[in-house]
């Protein structure tokens, strides 16, 4: 029986960890069929959020965020890397309710960790400042996520202009 994987947060927090397995940028829909698994993108990744899952290259923004170096894409043999889209990512980030705005509490965490300024506080009454993620800003690098105290950034697909939470 394999054990269930339990991140720390996910203990803390009560929540079970997310599952979503995320690509490093530039990899492009069948492409990730031609990687063997050599680990080489692992070993290059300056932030370290790349791992292998079931033998492919999977991010990790728990730990860290994409800084779009391109050395994964650099130091891989195969043919996994669209060079034109190593930039780019086909994902947006999402502040759910979990946020501690919603709870009273006024936290600006995510903010201040953006390095594209995508997300912005929008002021309300009697209350703390909420959080609303400008999509068409959002490089869906990660920065957000490790820092986020609750837990409530989580990697999403875009919908629209601005995600509010």
């Amino acid at each position: 029986m394999a054990a269930a994987a339990i991140t720390r947060r996910s203990f803390l927090t009560g929540r079970e960890a997310r599952s979503t397995t995320i690509a490093p940028p530039g990899v492009r829909g069948g492409w990730l069929a031609a990687c063997t698994g050599c680990g080489a993108c692992v070993e290059a990744c300056p932030t370290s959020i790349i791992g292998l899952v079931e033998a492919r290259p999977a991010l990790d923004f728990s730990t860290g965020e994409c800084l779009f170096c391109g050395e994964c894409a650099s130091v891989c043999p195969e043919p996994v890397f669209d060079p034109a889209a190593a930039r780019t990512f086909s994902h947006v980030v999402a502040i759910s309710d979990a946020c501690l705005t919603h709870s009273g509490v006024a936290c600006m965490t995510c903010r201040d960790a953006c390095p594209e300024a995508a997300i912005v506080f929008r002021p309300r009454i009697g209350g703390p400042f909420v959080p609303e993620l400008k999509a068409s800003a959002c490089t869906g690098c990660g920065a957000c996520i490790a820092p986020c105290p609750a837990g409530a950034i989580a990697v999403s697909q875009p919908t629209g202009e601005a995600v509010h939470a």
